[in-house]
């Protein structure tokens, strides 16, 4: 080391000095999370009282977050995971409304006094890498102080997430691997709307992907694309092999030219191996990647998220199912809005034309107790095996007319049926 002042590694429990009642606790989304920092505050909880763990999609579930502490130890969500939406509705954490670029805003008004996270390091320089993550846990650095989980699985990622050792009250290593990594194989309905959109992005252009079986068969489709770029929020398997296929290079990109974007990470060993101190990707704080600005900025963009039900308007619900909270808004609008303003920039919702039992999921109006993330005014094209609706610009009558014919045939009579009753569909 070349920086001899760095400050050893200690024991997970040296944590507690710095937690105290009241402490707010700001935590790194999904592989972000340090979990043996968590366990020893549930271990430990005894000693205080009206500590908050500031969280987006916990992977996996903890005693806190199952309420197991009461007022102690709470956890404040901001997108419902696997470690937290049964939590949810037994009313055991909260959650907060947000677009994810807003996360460090909002965070700032919490005013954490802690950052956890799992990191990577230090290297020879005494820089820490926050690995998997830049979220909004990046922006706090240099203004909270962090104490940090470092594991060996973690890889050392660069951008706006790297931090110096003066930045941290302590570290600690530790053996905590990932939680497995499940990828469900694209279906047959899942290609073909993978084929529809793949055919509609042009060679050139910027993207943005979510995660699920719908993208993973679109990036399938756009290995043959050329000169592709990466501005998304997370890195997954299916942008790794995008990158080694030779279609996306970032060469027209306008903001980190020749650089892969994204604010973290989620997928199998082989992208935490492919990560690892791979020069070409930026892991970039959300309030940059997320901001509708800075999307804009990029000419071309091309922006394809998922969602659950979409009505005869136009709105897009992608945060409930049935009327019930599943996740949250996450990125979706953000990336919506700037894909509009961008030149030549569009954005599609992917969605199968009904449920696994059948139910359309083009509806005349949405399922009671359903939220609209997307506006009917945002949205620009709505994907389901049977074609594509260009929604942009289009009046009420014609957005039903597109919409319909892009429904399940079996419900189609009846979507017209509701259209014209309600006046939309003349």
């Amino acid at each position: 080391m070349t920086d001899r002042s760095l400050l050893p590694p200690g024991r997970p429990e040296d944590v507690l000095n710095f937690v105290g009642d009241g402490s707010q606790l700001v935590v790194p989304l999904a592989l972000g999370e340090p979990p043996t920092l968590i366990k020893t505050l549930e271990d430990n909880c005894e000693r205080f009282t009206g500590v908050r763990i500031h969280q987006m999609d916990p992977l996996q579930s903890h005693r806190y977050i199952r309420g197991e502490f009461g007022d102690r130890l709470r956890h404040v969500c901001y997108y419902l995971g696997p470690g937290s939406r049964q939590a949810y509705w037994d009313g055991t954490c909260d959650l907060v409304p947000n677009h994810f670029s807003e996360m460090p805003l909002i965070l700032r008004r919490v005013k954490p006094d802690l950052v956890l996270a799992r990191a990577a390091g230090p290297d020879e320089h005494g820089y820490f890498s926050l690995g998997t993550n830049s979220d909004y846990t990046a922006t706090f650095i240099g203004n909270v102080p962090f104490f940090l989980e470092v594991s060996p699985e973690v890889p050392f990622t660069y951008g706006s997430n790297l931090i110096h050792h003066s930045q941290l009250v302590g570290w600690t290593k530790t053996d905590a691997g990932f939680p497995e990594h499940r990828q469900r194989e694209p279906s047959a309905t899942d290609r073909a709307i993978a084929d529809l959109v793949a055919e509609r992005v042009a060679d050139g252009s910027c993207i943005q992907v979510g995660i699920g079986s719908v993208p993973d068969a679109l990036l399938g489709a756009l290995h043959g694309h050329r000169e592709l770029g990466i501005h998304t929020e997370v890195m997954a398997d299916g942008l790794m092999q995008l990158v080694e296929s030779g279609a996306a290079t970032g060469t027209r990109k306008r903001h980190h030219r020749n650089k892969h974007v994204a604010t973290f990470a989620i997928g199998s060993p082989e992208l935490m191996r492919w990560l690892h101190r791979n020069p070409a990707v930026s892991m970039s704080a959300v309030d940059w990647t997320n901001d509708p600005r800075v999307i804009a900025g990029e000419p071309n963009f091309v922006s394809i998220n998922a969602t659950t039900e979409v009505d005869l308007m136009g709105q897009a619900a992608s945060e409930t199912i049935a009327g019930r909270y599943w996740s949250s808004s996450g990125g979706q609008a953000d990336f919506a809005r700037g894909a509009m303003y961008s030149e030549n920039g569009k954005a599609f919702l992917v969605l199968h034309s009904t449920t696994s039992k059948g139910i359309g999921r083009i509806r005349a109006t949405l399922t009671p107790g359903s939220v609209v993330t997307t506006l009917k005014n945002t949205v620009d094209n709505v994907v389901t095996e049977y074609g594509v609706a260009e929604l942009r610009g289009a009046s009420l009558h014609e957005r039903a007319k597109r919409l319909i014919a892009i429904a399940h045939p079996d419900h189609r009579d009846e979507l017209r049926f509701e259209a014209r009753k309600s006046g939309i569909l003349h």
